[in-house]
């Protein structure tokens, strides 16, 4: 690494999703903090939300010894904070912030950040406020705790506060205006209009070029989110995003390039490392993966059962659920299968309660001395657990359409689990890192896709796994490789486009095909090349990208501190 590279003393880095759990984010930040933490020990200072008040949360232990003095100042201030650690690797020091207080004052925060910054928040609605209040929160911690740090200290000392997503645009134009002398960066992980676009059935690539965001965020009803990602991308030191598909996007969309692309690293940390317990958690997985299949089904799948999955938010069809769904249709009548299928897609809907009927044949599994033979298949045979919306659900109401019902002479059975896979779901009760290492394979035929943390999961774990030319990891693995990936490669990446979803689907097909008449050579040719890819994707190799993002940052602050 270049030793003129300037590096913070401090880091501040806020999102909504520190120490709370809902998506990709958390893994971005919760994996690379063990690499900051080993290089920069407790100067690396996460700031998330307060859900959990008085409660215990599972994510965040709290210190009271940890910055006592500042707590105390803090408190003076009125700041509602708890200090603590992120019970993740590494174990960084967490703030976690109460920005309830903060609504009485939200229209005069709005009119400050227009009269400065023209931002737009008129149209806000939904989690716009909620997200601004905490933002502005977070800001005033950093705020309080940067001038607590720097009392006594020269002006040398070198401060980065990095904001991820629109949900922490406000914060760092706060510390943009107040603090001049902090070295401000913004991640966006997705642009929320391209995301929109995507989201609402409209051609987001090959119209690209010629999409205003201003006014798309006008047709879409996105003023207020567009407008405050926006202006923080034009005023931040450093603008970032995720993937150079996604750079693209911000181009065209947020009219400013970025100025450095941080790919998501991975730990693989919690990965076992030692063969036999490796095989040991697979084989358990594999085993209760059938168990609840043969329950449901009535069946008596063994482990020859090819067992395949496709997971992540429940985006219908950004993460392109239709067109896995469209494939596994397609494969009930494709002559090349050579195995039985059963096909899990593991996304959290809007979940009543775990089925009791499907509990009480599981139950029995538990406590017969021998494994019980179903041989019947349980009502709707499709999903384990019960549906708020069981009539208006998009996988349900696809798998209807397609008179896809799981029947006895099928090859090809799907299964919609409905939940978070946390252990404690009542019917599988296994974490969903718990759970991937028992597939076979992993498909993720993402549209709209910035990175792509579920398929470097899945490789990580040697699970050979096909996604997509539109999703930033499936870009990158296509450049590691030097061409498009193929399943012996460990990620087979297919080339997608704003109109080819009937070609996606059976390419699909055909690989599971294909992939069902492989050799155990071939498979263990491709699980070992899944594995030697991931490697390629950790926070040590990528850390590099964020070190130029500081220094980029740090030189701009250092520019105003001089002038």
């Amino acid at each position: 690494m270049d030793k003129t590279l300037l590096r913070p003393d401090y880091i501040f880095e806020s999102s909504w999703e520190v120490c709370n759990k809902v998506g990709g984010i958390y893994t971005v930040l919760s994996t690379r903090a063990k690499t900051l933490q080993d290089v920069m020990e407790d100067r690396v200072i996460f700031i998330g939300p307060d859900f959990w008040k008085e409660k215990e949360s599972p994510y965040f232990s709290e210190d009271k010894k940890l910055f006592a003095d500042w707590q105390k100042l803090a408190a003076d201030e009125g700041l509602k904070v708890r200090v603590g650690r992120w019970t993740v690797p590494g174990s960084p020091i967490a703030i976690l912030v109460d920005f309830n207080p903060y609504f009485e004052i939200k229209n005069d925060i709005y009119t400050w950040l227009w009269e400065k910054y023209q931002v737009d928040s008129l149209h806000a609605y939904g989690d716009y406020d909620e997200a601004s209040m905490f933002s502005y929160a977070a800001a005033l911690v950093v705020e309080s705790l940067y001038n607590w740090i720097a009392q006594g200290n020269p002006s040398s000392l070198k401060v980065i506060y990095h904001a991820n997503e629109w949900m922490c645009g406000l914060g760092a134009l706060y510390i943009n205006n107040k603090l001049p002398q902090i070295g401000t960066i913004f991640t966006t992980h997705a642009t929320s209009i391209g995301r929109s676009i995507a989201g609402n059935m409209k051609p987001l690539y090959d119209y690209l070029f010629a999409y205003n965001g201003d006014q798309m965020a006008e047709e879409l009803n996105m003023q207020s989110k567009h407008s405050i990602e926006k202006q923080t991308a034009l005023h931040v030191d450093c603008f970032t995003t995720v993937s150079d598909i996604t750079a693209n996007e911000c181009k065209e969309l947020l009219d400013k390039p970025v100025d450095v692309v941080l790919p998501n690293g991975f730990d693989n940390s919690f990965v076992p490392q030692v063969a036999a317990t490796f095989t040991k958690k697979r084989k358990a997985a594999r085993k209760r993966l059938l168990e609840v299949a043969n329950a449901l089904l009535g069946e008596q799948l063994d482990d020859d059962t090819l067992i395949i999955s496709t997971s992540g938010r429940y985006e219908f069809r950004n993460k392109g659920i239709d067109v896995f769904l469209e494939a596994m249709n397609r494969l009930l009548r494709d002559k090349d299968l050579k195995k039985k299928v059963v096909a899990f897609i593991e996304v959290p809907g809007w979940v009543g309660e775990p089925r009791k009927d499907l509990q009480e044949r599981l139950q029995k599994m538990q406590c017969a001395k021998s494994t019980p033979i179903f041989d019947a298949p349980l009502e709707v045979p499709q999903v384990t657990h019960w549906l708020h919306n069981m009539s208006h659900d998009n996988v349900l109401g696809m798998m209807k359409y397609y008179d896809m019902h799981n029947r006895k002479d099928e090859q090809v059975k799907v299964i919609f689990l409905p939940c978070y896979l946390d252990g404690k779901d009542g019917i599988l009760n296994m974490t969903y890192y718990d759970v991937v290492l028992g597939n076979d394979l992993c498909i993720y035929p993402s549209y709209y896709e910035p990175w792509g943390y579920t398929p470097l999961e899945a490789i990580a774990f040697k699970v050979p796994c096909i996604t997509t030319d539109l999703a930033g990891f499936g870009l990158w693995a296509n450049t590691v490789f030097g061409k498009y990936g193929e399943l012996e490669d460990g990620v087979k990446v297919i080339h997608r486009t704003d109109y080819n979803y009937s070609e996606v689907a059976d390419a699909i097909k055909d690989s599971v095909a294909a992939f069902s008449n492989y050799t155990k050579k071939q498979v263990d040719t491709a699980r070992k090349n899944a594995d030697a890819l991931s490697k390629k994707a950790l926070w040590s190799e990528f850390i590099k990208y964020y070190e130029e993002a500081y220094d980029i940052a740090l030189r701009k602050a250092e520019e105003r501190k001089n002038k």
